[in-house]
């Protein structure tokens, strides 16, 4: 075990950091000494002898710490005042050190480690010939192991990836084969034996996925065909078009796929699809699309991947007049991953029961009948994958008079408490969980029984476990918050008028409410300090992750439809802001623009992203017209406001891409500069589709009507709250203002930054606008757990001669965090900072600027790596007072580790440590999965 690599010093602080000495090497050269190697020297050893699953061990940490030092001191004493030492003196005295301390088996290692690694290399007889293998069939046969061809698809799936190791792959996947090993264990093996090398280069996580693909192909084709056909990838260049008339005949016949697909040119369609693209999964995308999204009968699944884009496709464009043409248009965005519809979308289009929205938002009336009719709708809406949002604040608070019975109402919780059980028995057809989020206004008389809804102690019936819960903040509860004044809350049957107002009509009519209270005019009404029940929601958000904080008046103030009607919530993950009433279900169509995808050597390709969108908004617009809807009310809603959600994801990879740490001024000009960018071309989208197909319903009266686009709104705000925002722009948005009076808009609303969780997954980028999380991770979702490693952060400790398993080790140790490793350089610690390793304030900053050009909100995650009181007041009036429409999660490194050891065990699965970061948003732990 050679102590010449280039390894800085590992301990910060060491005294031996700035030794004068000098060590002597085998060919008398000489160079300064390293305590750093030592280090290294004595990791690698440990590693040898207890394996990976020491790696993030502390008390090997621990270990290799004391013995550096050990080791350290005593090169100092030897070396005398000449300051020189021979090379094997020092490795004596590592021996020494690991001899004294007990560890002799990885003394032993230490030393013979290069004399064995030579006599292995020196090695040239043949190992004895393995016994013969025979593969169990499904029908009871059994076949002899075809190891060529195994060989030639690990050798297949290695191709251009030059971090994967095709002779490591196959030796791993032989060492686990046994003879009546059945062929889908055999087909697992080398997928498991690629997965367990993800950490060590990510390139393994796409040939693990071009394994699973070889699985998959086997499987549809087999199933299509009607006999077990095994194909390559060459092979499927040839055999894609042939065998997708064959799946759309199978998916009819199996009544998954509409029949009115059969009606296209299947020809044309089938020629147009590109093999190669399977290989552009990560295992995580490909398993994720393998489990939850890819058609099957009986577990079996006949639809590949580039078959599903194509039928998603299909699905999109029936309603079209040159459908084929449009199909191939919307195959090529969602194919190349250059675009990605949200989940809801791709699970059903095509489909006979295409449910194709992602958001509903509803509000819950005032009585029994429409408050069991909602629950009934939530049911509905959620079965075939939609997110929820209601809105509560409608619903009496606790001690109101009851007409009907003259007696007193127990208030809203009873109900949440209803609305939450039945999320949970709505599972969405077993694709994932269902989902909800309650909304009630801050003066609601109910409000801190609201806040204690998830609280592990207390009367369970008054607990909602599985329900998302956010409060709706008005402007006036943080204007008595910054004054230390009281708040007055109220039960919604006495001051009904409320619910519908926001600004300065709110305030009017709210201080008429405290002055009719004041006078007893008001049967139930308390008055609270207002700091204090701020403090408590701030509380609560600490240590349940609940309720959220949203803004009523910024999202109403900014609304293009606020002549339609008042917000009064937002969705499941917080970024759709549409009205509701008892007669409107607010629904919202989504995907997003994959930022990684549109990069140049300049930055983001303008024409590229132009694009994009225009197909983009062309293929949200059509999910209104094609929608299965559930209920009336959504229905009705949707196609006379026609709103779409466009958004974007891999923020965070096109940053490193780019260079650009997360915490700079760099970063948030990207963020300003990409969401203008695709504002722009998102509102010229929806101004052309009017011009083509006519206006939506709702649009006179509106902002859009008035030329006032979403740039044009925050001056609006700033008005009413006399504040100044930065309204700076850089594109022609007097020639859009123009285009918009002239030609109007398809869709009431166009924009909104989803958490993009799962197709973030199967794009292989970073979600949505979220900062890196950890460089090196375990993550867990519906699908299993996957091991994730930052490819760019890789690539760079490659080109500096950093990437070992050492680094490995480290990063596992010190959570994902490059911060405590001395041998990584300063510029890449900077560019590779973790969420916790940022401060807050940039994620707001960030946020701000693209929150100037969004027509809705953003799904908007904020980390505290050392949170307290302090810090989350600041925190949170920091995202009022800078416009922000909403707030989603909370994230506190209390709450947060990841797995130190990952995928080291021979058959391939995790060796959990410890379950990984509380990452969840509203469905599957650590997904949103609701919207996306």
């Amino acid at each position: 075990m050679s102590l010449s690599a280039e390894f800085p010093t590992v301990r910060p602080g060491s005294e031996v950091q700035a030794s004068p000495l000098r060590v002597v090497k085998r060919n008398g050269q000489s160079d300064v000494f390293d305590a750093g190697k030592i280090s290294v020297a004595v990791t690698k050893a440990f590693l040898a002898v207890e394996g990976r699953e020491a790696a993030g061990s502390s008390r090997v940490h621990d270990t290799v710490d004391e013995l550096t030092d050990q080791v350290a001191s005593a090169v100092q004493r030897r070396a005398g005042r000449d300051h020189v030492i021979h090379i094997e003196d020092v490795q004596d005295q590592v021996e020494l050190a690991l001899m004294r301390g007990g560890h002799h088996k990885v003394a032993r290692a230490y030393v013979l480690y290069r004399e064995e690694r030579a006599r292995a290399r020196q090695e040239t007889q043949a190992a004895p010939a393995a016994p013969a293998i025979m593969v169990r069939e499904p029908d009871g046969g059994a076949t002899p192991l075809d190891m060529d061809r195994l060989s030639a698809v690990v050798a297949e799936a290695v191709e251009g990836l030059p971090g994967a190791d095709a002779a490591r792959i196959v030796s791993e996947t032989r060492r686990n084969l046994y003879d009546g090993i059945s062929r889908e264990e055999l087909s697992d093996a080398p997928i498991l034996a690629a997965r367990a090398l993800v950490e060590t280069d990510p390139d393994y996580a796409f040939a693990s996925a071009r394994l699973l693909m070889d699985k998959l192909r086997a499987e549809a084709l087999s199933f299509v065909n009607g006999a077990r056909t095994n194909a390559t990838a060459a092979d499927m260049q040839a055999a894609y078009a042939d065998y997708f008339p064959r799946y759309l005949a199978r998916g009819v016949e199996e009544q998954l796929i509409d029949p009115e697909l059969a009606r296209f040119d299947i020809a044309v369609l089938g020629v147009a699809l590109k093999p190669e693209r399977d290989r552009q999964f990560q295992f995580l995308g490909l398993q994720t699309l393998y489990d939850r999204y890819l058609l099957h009968s009986d577990g079996t699944r006949f639809e590949l991947p580039q078959a599903f884009f194509m039928r998603v496709a299909m699905g999109l464009a029936v309603r079209e007049t040159d459908r084929e043409a449009r199909a191939i248009e919307f195959y090529e965005l969602l194919s190349s991953f250059r675009f990605m519809a949200s989940t809801p979308t791709l699970f059903n289009a095509g489909t006979p029961r295409p449910q194709l929205s992602s958001c509903f938002l509803t509000t819950i009336g005032d009585d029994l009948s429409h408050i069991f009719k909602a629950v009934r709708d939530n049911a509905l809406l959620a079965k075939y994958s939609g997110g929820l949002g209601n809105d509560w604040t409608p619903v009496r608070g606790l001690g109101a008079h009851i007409r009907g019975t003259n007696g007193k109402s127990q208030g809203v919780v009873p109900f949440l408490k209803v609305a939450n059980d039945t999320a949970i028995a709505v599972n969405q057809g077993g694709k994932r969980k269902g989902a909800v989020c309650a909304y009630l206004e801050t003066w609601h008389v109910d409000i801190e029984e609201f806040l204690d809804l998830r609280k592990n102690t207390g009367d369970d019936r008054r607990r909602t476990h599985d329900m998302n819960t956010a409060n709706w903040v008005p402007d006036l509860f943080m204007e008595r918050v910054e004054a230390d004044a009281e708040w007055t809350l109220f039960s919604p049957d006495e001051v009904p008028h409320l619910h519908d107002l926001y600004g300065a009509e709110f305030k009017a009519a709210y201080e008429a409410a405290e002055n009719d209270a004041a006078s007893g005019r008001l049967r139930v009404h308390r008055k609270v300090r207002a700091v204090e029940l701020w403090r408590r929601m701030l509380t609560m958000l600490f240590e349940t992750g609940h309720p959220w904080i949203t803004f009523k008046d910024a999202c109403n103030i900014r609304s293009p439809q606020r002549h339609a009607g008042t917000i009064h919530s937002s969705n499941l993950c917080t970024e759709i802001t549409l009205n509701t009433s008892a007669d409107e279900v607010a629904v919202c169509n989504l995907g997003s623009v994959n930022l990684v995808a549109h990069l140049s050597d300049n930055g983001l390709d303008a024409d590229l992203v132009a694009d994009t969108v225009r197909t983009a908004m062309r293929m949200l617009d059509n999910v209104i017209d094609i929608n299965f809807y559930t209920i009336p009310e959504a229905r009705r809603s949707n196609l006379r406001h026609r709103p779409v959600g466009l958004g974007l994801m891999g923020f965070q990879d096109a940053l490193q891409a780019l260079r650009i740490p997360y915490a700079s001024k760099a970063a948030v000009r990207f963020a300003d500069e990409s969401m203008e960018l695709i504002s722009w071309h998102a509102i010229a989208a929806s101004s052309d589709l009017s011009a083509e197909r006519g206006r939506y319903e709702s649009y006179e009266g509106s902002l859009w009507s008035q030329g006032i686009l979403p740039i044009d709104s925050l001056p609006l705000l700033g008005e009413a709250r006399d504040a100044t925002f930065d309204s700076s722009a850089r594109l022609d948005w007097d020639a859009l203002r123009q285009k918009v009076r002239t030609q109007g808009m398809r869709n009431s609303n166009c924009m909104a930054i989803a958490p993009t969780a799962t197709i973030s997954n199967i794009c292989g980028v970073s979600q949505s606008i979220e900062p890196t999380y950890q460089n090196l991770f375990v993550k867990a979702n519906m699908s299993g757990d996957f091991t994730v490693v930052n490819p760019y952060l890789v690539r760079d400790l490659k080109a500096r001669g950093l990437w070992d398993d050492v680094m490995i080790s480290d990063l596992k140790y010190y959570d994902g965090s490059l911060g405590p490793i001395d041998r990584v350089p300063d510029d890449l610690r900077h560019l590779y900072a973790t969420a916790f390793e940022i401060e807050s304030r940039w994620l707001v900053e960030a946020a701000a600027c693209r929150q100037k050009w969004l027509d809705q909100a953003q799904s908007l995650n904020l980390y505290l790596a050392n949170p307290s009181g302090k810090a989350l007041d600041s925190l949170y009036r920091s995202a009022w007072k800078s416009g922000l429409k909403t707030t989603y999660y909370l994230r506190t490194r209390s709450a947060s580790h990841v797995e130190k050891s990952t995928l080291t065990r021979s058959d391939g699965k995790l060796n959990a440590v410890a379950v990984s970061a509380p990452m969840a948003c509203a469905i599957d732990d650590p997904d949103c999965e609701a919207c996306q």
